[in-house]
């Protein structure tokens, strides 16, 4: 098990990737914002078959928080998180500190449309995927990988940052990880450590709902009837629940369900101070 090279500067990571390039190697980048867990790092396996060198980035992004959010208390586990992906073998982790990503004078960022406004996770963090955007979009320029890869729990996002790549032309092949999950279907998530016990046995009841609620849907029973009792059921379990919606999957506008074309829901609840968001093909 080698440890990978740690790269904290912009011009450090394009010296490292203009050599891998020049030797032919293909690159894929894994961006995280740390506190990594199986799903991270199911992340990296994908694209170790897919790319000679990997990269993960490591940066909790301070614009894509809101400030009642939880930015101060985002775990960070940096000496964990570079001992997993020793073991995963990835070849280098970029690990900038916000002045080398946003540094003095800083000014710009990404106006988005589509499904960057789709009503969902932008009707209560609305300030949310502007700081996303640019975020990824900078780290897209900075490493300019051949693959750039996202988990699928965070479904909107993945929906938002491949817009922005097709929409920027920016030559970047955008792969959606899926969710990864605890046995009992919880998906997994950094914010999940938050949890207490009585919660943690709560917190399940998400997931078992949409996947009953996506039967019932494909059986041909009616949507708006099922999407209500699936509503019901999260919050008679104890979440406060600010969404359960379904969406077309590649826009996330209104589901045309007669039409064949791929559905996906999504669900964001909290179950005391923990937000837990999930998602599901339909």
């Amino acid at each position: 098990m080698s440890t990978p090279g740690i790269i904290e500067s912009v011009a450090a990571l394009r010296q490292a990737t203009r050599q891998w390039r020049a030797a032919g190697e293909s690159i894929a980048l894994v961006p995280t914002m740390g506190a990594l867990h199986a799903g991270h790092i199911s992340l990296t396996q994908i694209v170790r078959a897919k790319a000679r060198r990997v990269i993960v980035s490591i940066f909790v992004n301070p614009t894509q928080f809101a400030p009642t959010e939880d930015f101060s208390k985002y775990p960070r586990t940096f000496e964990a998180d570079r001992e997993k992906l020793a073991a995963a073998g990835v070849d280098a982790i970029y690990a900038p500190q916000p002045a080398e990503i946003y540094p003095p004078g800083f000014a710009t960022t990404i106006s988005l449309a589509g499904p960057a406004s789709a009503g969902l996770e932008d009707r209560f963090r609305p300030t949310h995927f502007a700081g996303v955007a640019t975020v990824v979009a900078k780290l897209h320029i900075q490493a300019m990988p051949d693959i750039a890869i996202y988990g699928e729990k965070d479904f909107q996002q993945l929906a938002v940052i491949r817009q922005m790549t097709r929409d920027l032309d920016l030559p970047i092949e955008v792969l959606g990880g899926p969710t990864i999950r605890e046995a009992d279907g919880l998906a997994l998530s950094s914010r999940n450590v938050y949890l207490d016990a009585a919660q943690r046995k709560i917190a399940p009841i998400l997931n078992v709902t949409m996947r009953d609620a996506a039967q019932r849907i494909r059986g041909g029973s009616d949507v708006a009837a099922i999407m209500t009792n699936a509503r019901a059921t999260i919050t008679a379990a104890g979440f406060s629940l600010d969404y359960l919606e379904l969406r077309g999957a590649i826009t996330l506008g209104a589901p045309d369900v007669a039409s064949g074309k791929p559905l996906r829901m999504l669900v964001a609840a909290k179950i005391g101070m923990t937000r837990l968001i999930d998602n599901i093909a339909v």
